[in-house]
C-alpha cells in the first residue's frame, strides 16, 4: 500500500512542485536509520518521502486513526498508506513512551524512521528547541545512525488560512549521518539525552538556515495563543469602553436638550 500510495501522491507532488534536493547520497541503501528534521509544515511528511528512495515511517497522533465516519475512514486508510504510525498524546508521558516505541520496532526491522525532534510545527518558521526525549533515547537504544534533515520553504506553500497551495519549489537538504554509539546504554542520563538533542538541533540548523530559538515550540504557541487572547480581550474591552463613553455623552446631550427645553417652556410669550 505504501508503494501504491507513493506512486499516487509522491509522484503528483514531485511533478507539481519540483522539490529540489541536495545530499541524497547520506541515505543508507539500507539498514536502520533516523531521519530527524525541522517542522514546518504538514506537507513535510509527504515531500521527504515522495523523494527518498525507501520507505520513511513517521508517527501521528491517534486522532487521524479514529475518527468516525466517512471522512474519518479516508483519513485513516491514507495516513496508514502514506506509512504513519499512530500514537496516542492524550498523555504526556505515555505518548512519549509509546513514540519511543514505534520508533525502535521500526528501525529493529532494518527501516527508515522520522522524528521532528521539535515535538509541533514552528510556529513562525524559526528552528526551536529540541525535545531529548524521543530523538536521543531512539538512537541510543538501537544504535541507528541520526541523518539530520533540513525542509525549506514548505511553510510558504500554504500559509494558515490559505484555502489553495501555492505552486513553488521547496527544498531538502539531509546532512550526514550522525554517530552516538558512544553513549549507548545511557539512554536514561538526561545530560546525555540534552547533549545529542542538541548537537542534532544544531546540524539541522546549520542545513536550514533558520533563526535558532532556545525555547520549547510548544511554550511558544502556548505564548502566541495567550497574547492572542489578551489582545482580543484588550480589543473588547476597548470597545466597551468607548460604547460606554458615547452612551454618557448620549446621556448627557439628551439631558442638556431636555434641561433647554423646560427653560423654553417656562418664559412668557409675546412681547
Amino acid at each position: 500500500m505504501y508503494g501504491t500510495m507513493k506512486v499516487a501522491i509522491g509522484g503528483p507532488l514531485k511533478l507539481a512542485f519540483r522539490p529540489w534536493v541536495e545530499g541524497l547520497e547520506n541515505i543508507p541503501a539500507d539498514g536502520p536509520a533516523i531521519l530527524a528534521s525541522n517542522h514546518l509544515s504538514f506537507s513535510d511528511s509527504f515531500f521527504l518521502p515522495a523523494v527518498l528512495h525507501r520507505k520513511v515511517t513517521f508517527i501521528a497522533k491517534a486522532e487521524y486513526f479514529t475518527t468516525p465516519g466517512m471522512k474519518g475512514r479516508l483519513t485513516a486508510a491514507f495516513f496508514k498508506g502514506a506509512g504513519q504510525l499512530p500514537v496516542d498524546r492524550s498523555g504526556a508521558r505515555g505518548a512519549g513512551e509509546a513514540a519511543i516505541k514505534s520508533g525502535i520496532e521500526v528501525l529493529e526491522r532494518g527501516e527508515l524512521f522520522g522524528i521532528y525532534p521539535e515535538g509541533t510545527r514552528s510556529p513562525d518558521g524559526r528552528l526551536y528547541r529540541g525535545k531529548p526525549g524521543g530523538l536521543a533515547r531512539v538512537a541510543l537504544a538501537t544504535g541507528a545512525p541520526v541523518i539530520p534533515v533540513a525542509m525549506i520553504d514548505t511553510e510558504k506553500i500554504q500559509p494558515p488560512g490559505q484555502v489553495m497551495p501555492k505552486l513553488m519549489r521547496p527544498g531538502i537538504r539531509i546532512g550526514r549521518p550522525l554517530d552516538f554509539t558512544r553513549y549507548q546504554g545511557m539512554e536514561h542520563d538526561r545530560f546525555v539525552l540534552r547533549a545529542v538533542t542538541d548537537e542534532v538541533m544544531y546540524e539541522i540548523m546549520k542545513l536550514s538556515g533558520q533563526e535558532y530559538v532556545d525555547m520549547y515550540a510548544t511554550a511558544m504557541k502556548r505564548q502566541l495563543t495567550e497574547a492572542a487572547k489578551a489582545e482580543k480581550e484588550a480589543e473588547k474591552a476597548a470597545k466597551a469602553a468607548l460604547a460606554r463613553a458615547e452612551k454618557e455623552q448620549a446621556d448627557k446631550l439628551k439631558a442638556a436638550m431636555e434641561q433647554t427645553g423646560r427653560e423654553q417652556d417656562g418664559r412668557p410669550s409675546g412681547p
